[in-house]
């Protein structure tokens, strides 16, 4: 096939009979958004290459082997963007919205670009729901955020999900954690892979995160960070913990969770579905309290998730969730002349303006092939206009879900439809509207 013809490797088109239940996913994360407060931003697909060096880690896999970074015509280094964090902290402190009332809450949804193994809910472009909230430092902020994500996740049906949550400390703890990993991991330095081998001396929290088979093996049995905490961390994990069990919020502690970016600080969690195999992370986030000040802004904590929407949408459709169906046309007007296109042309904008989904017949067909569209489409009504309704200035309604018909003015169609509508029947409409 002519690759003109063919999407690209880990691309997926979203269709028609599929966009509609993106819309509702999407409305409902907004909404429940906007109930813990958070207002939704948008920011450029790509960034300066550097904006995700500094912050995503140049140890990290993601900085490493999957990023799309070109040079511009200005022979600027720009890349796609990987996450959608790293640009929404840019556009905070560009914008100087770190600099106004705090806690600052955004949310957003966007494409992100990563260039790995295509499979199931893991593509090279893909789609993130998620939040961030600058300027709160409490333990109250990480319980909020995990309450948004399982508000939203519930909400939407999903119902076999189990929340992981740890801490990786901050800078100071770690700093005796990563001496005892190092120590760990050098006598099993020739059974990592070469990658891991490199991370052993840069940053060997990365190893942990290491998608080889050996290196998760030998990972397993590595020191654990929760053990390291300082006593600041441990206090502010106890909080997280104290906040989530007063909110009825169940959890269980994974002290292997490291997340996969350097930014993370604190609390990491995870939500995870058992209904979708190996790939059952539907969504993860965490503390990045140091990430703002490294980007060149105030000292600012900051928190935040980030939930792949097709591996959502796989999960609503393993679970048997329904969303609701797409509202189909109100009216068809099927036309047999071209006078009587013209009309129809008339009466699908006074409809359309009236905030009714009207369609007329548009490809020239006959009146059976208008009538077999009409049933594809789902339209609710049905007219059919020719020579002897035009010269009457009366057609004939018919209601598609029982076949029953009236007779209406065509002047008078808006107040018939509107009612036709709203009673879901033609026999309830009064004949004084004709």
């Amino acid at each position: 096939m002519a690759e003109i013809n063919r999407a690209v490797k880990g691309t997926c088109d979203i269709l028609p009979d599929d966009s509609y239940k993106w819309q509702e996913v999407e409305k409902f994360m907004l909404e429940t958004s906007r109930l813990y407060g958070f207002k939704e931003i948008r920011v450029p697909v790509f960034e300066h290459t550097e904006v995700f060096n500094r912050s995503v880690g140049d140890t990290t896999d993601v900085v490493q082997k999957e990023m799309y970074t070109f040079d511009d015509k200005g022979g600027r280094s720009i890349t796609l963007r990987p996450e959608l964090t790293a640009g929404v902290v840019r556009s905070a402190i560009e914008k100087g919205l770190v600099n106004g009332a705090l806690p600052l809450k955004v949310c957003y949804i966007g494409g992100c670009y990563r260039y790995e193994k295509p499979q199931a809910g893991r593509l090279r472009e893909f789609h993130q729901f998620g939040v961030e909230c600058f300027g709160a430092g409490e333990p109250a902020a990480d319980a909020e955020v995990i309450s948004l994500a399982k508000s939203v996740l519930n909400g939407l049906g999903v119902s076999k999900l189990s929340l992981e949550i740890n801490s990786i400390g901050c800078p100071e703890c770690r700093k005796k954690y990563h001496a005892a990993l190092k120590e760990f991991f050098e006598a099993q330095k020739d059974n990592l892979c070469e990658t891991c081998k490199d991370r052993l001396d840069r940053n060997p929290m990365r190893i942990l995160d290491c998608k080889s088979p050996v290196c998760s093996e030998i990972a397993n049995n590595a020191p654990v960070m929760i053990d390291f905490l300082c006593d600041d961390c441990a206090n502010h994990f106890d909080g997280v913990k104290a906040h989530l069990n007063a909110m009825g919020i169940k959890y269980c502690v994974n002290p292997h969770i490291v997340r996969g970016l350097d930014y993370y600080t604190r609390t990491v969690f995870e939500f995870v579905s058992n209904s979708i195999g190996a790939q059952g992370t539907v969504c993860g986030g965490g503390r990045y309290d140091g990430l703002v000040s490294q980007m060149g802004g105030p000292a600012v904590p900051a928190l935040g998730f980030g939930m792949g929407i097709e591996r959502l949408m796989l999960v609503l459709e393993s679970e048997g969730v329904t969303l609701p169906e797409p509202k189909t046309c109100d009216l068809f007007i099927s036309v047999v002349g071209s006078a009587a296109a013209v009309k129809a042309s008339e009466l699908c904008a006074k409809l359309r303006a009236e905030g009714f989904c009207a369609q007329s017949e548009i490809s020239g067909r006959g009146l059976k092939a208008q009538m077999r569209f009409a049933n594809k489409i789902g339209a609710k009504f049905l007219v059919v206009l020719g020579d002897d309704e035009l010269s009457t200035n009366k057609a004939v309604l018919k209601d598609m879900s029982n076949s029953e018909t009236k007779e209406v003015d065509l002047d008078k169609l808006t107040e018939m439809l509107y009612e036709a509508l709203k009673n879901s029947a033609l026999g309830a409409l009064e004949d004084s509207i004709l």
